[in-house]
């Protein structure tokens, strides 16, 4: 399975790449990595078609066991896909930014 450590993620954001946060919508709301763009686990097949074509995708979600599923679907379907090992706990406690909310900023 593709894992990335925070640091690489974090590498990669700061490049552009495209974030997905799997969790449920009032988790996302309680803090999420800033550009990361909900789109929750049960609803992901049907949203894969809208994701940008070009480049990875970098699945988050609480601690790393829904992003792996979230990335072995996406990478079934072709996606070049990652799983942020953590999640966005292990991205909090190395004292990075999170938003609250259910925007997504940059």
């Amino acid at each position: 399975m593709a894992e990335v450590s925070i640091d690489e993620f974090a590498a990669a954001r700061a490049d552009g790449a495209f974030v997905v946060d799997v969790r449920e919508p009032s988790e996302y709301v309680q803090g999420h990595v800033p550009g990361a763009e909900l789109v929750p686990l049960g609803e992901l097949a049907r949203l894969v078609r809208t994701f940008p074509g070009s480049g990875p995708v970098y699945a988050i979600c609480a601690s790393g066991n829904r992003s792996l599923r979230a990335t072995e679907h996406l990478r079934a379907a072709g996606v070049e896909a990652y799983s942020v090992r953590g999640g966005t706990t292990a991205w909090i406690g190395t004292g990075r930014p999170v938003v609250t909310g259910p925007h997504v900023n940059a």
